[in-house]
């Protein structure tokens, strides 16, 4: 083996095993969600809002399974190389995962950047999904874009939603929406899809304002600690209370783009035979039986804890392109006229 390949399996044990060293040092420490919350919340911890960047966004992907660590590191990749991300933090939920593959994650992203945003990985002393929506020191933008480790986006749609969000800061701006109904006869509240408006930003794929990670997790007091106490045991809703808290905050619904292409490799209506079923299964929300009727219920809960119903509709979608929409004939054909 010559010097030169020597020296760079010399490097790579070093960083593995400074990565290595950074993992066992976390997973030493046993805190809870409360505690970490209280931490982060500190006011020493956050940074001065003149000094985050509103010329670029941060990305915080949710990370939980091992069987999607190939796809994952494709997604920060490709998040990297904008020129509007300026770095990416990959949050890793699941504490029971070997040191040996973290800190082989955690060299993987460091060296797979593909523009000037640098990628992280940030392993979580517990499985909350709360822990997507904590404020950060790290977090140095006014925008912060929250996805999962399991839906490709083209950069084309992400600069978009970046530049909808910039006009429109107070909003959660979003791909994947969802909405609110009562049940008549129940009188209940519904999770549930609307072909003609939406009420909810799915965590597939939102972005906010870095103020509103604050507000989810430090704000509120005891009732927003029972609500976030729930979404622990439930293993799900974190998505649908930063909704609750957003529209209180705006009393504005969310704002939909629509995108050139995403991928959704977690969608269970994948009919693929390409990896997508190991995909689907590995989550971290729990997708048991009754999925939409257990976020009802958080609905009802969430409902219940506000003392009002914040969430408020939205209707149709903002696009990028602004093309000729009349029709004209051409060669006995009716086609978009600037076709």
């Amino acid at each position: 083996m010559g010097a030169y390949a020597v020296a760079a399996c010399l490097s790579l044990y070093l960083s593995l095993y400074l990565s290595l060293s950074s993992v066992f040092s976390l997973r030493t420490r046993t805190l809870n969600p409360d505690t970490i919350s209280s931490s982060v919340c500190h006011p020493s911890n956050q940074p001065h809002p003149r000094t985050l960047r509103s010329d670029q966004f941060t990305v915080l992907i949710n990370g939980y399974s091992e069987s999607r660590l190939p796809l994952l590191e494709s997604i920060a990749a490709t998040y990297s190389a904008s020129p509007v991300v300026a770095s990416v933090l990959v949050l890793w939920g699941n504490p029971s995962t070997p040191p040996l593959t973290l800190a082989q994650l955690a060299h993987n992203l460091s060296v797979s950047s593909m523009g000037s945003a640098a990628i992280s990985l940030v392993p979580q002393a517990t499985s909350s999904l709360n822990a997507r929506f904590l404020p950060r020191s790290s977090i140095r933008t006014r925008a912060v874009l929250v996805c999962d480790d399991d839906v490709e986006v083209d950069l084309k749609t992400v600069e978009f939603a970046f530049r909808m969000w910039k006009g429109n800061p107070e909003r959660l701006i979003g791909i994947f929406v969802r909405s609110h109904d009562i049940d008549m006869i129940r009188k209940d509240w519904i999770y549930t899809v609307h072909p003609d408006k939406y009420s909810i930003v799915l965590t597939k794929f939102m972005m906010m304002k870095r103020e509103y990670l604050f507000k989810y997790s430090c704000d509120g007091g005891a009732p927003m600690r029972e609500m976030r106490r729930m979404v622990d045991e439930m293993r799900n809703c974190e998505d649908i209370l930063i909704n609750f808290v957003v529209a209180e905050e705006t009393n504005a619904g969310p704002m939909m783009v629509a995108a050139e292409r995403v991928r959704d490799w977690g969608d269970p209506r994948n009919e693929d035979d390409d990896g997508g079923s190991l995909v689907r299964v590995a989550g971290l929300s729990s997708r048991k039986a009754e999925h939409r009727k257990r976020r009802g219920n958080c609905i009802t809960e969430f409902h219940r804890a506000f003392g009002r119903m914040p969430l408020r509709y939205s209707y149709g979608k903002l696009v990028s392109s602004v093309g000729e929409q009349g029709l004209c004939k051409k060669g006995a054909v009716l086609v978009l006229c600037d076709h």
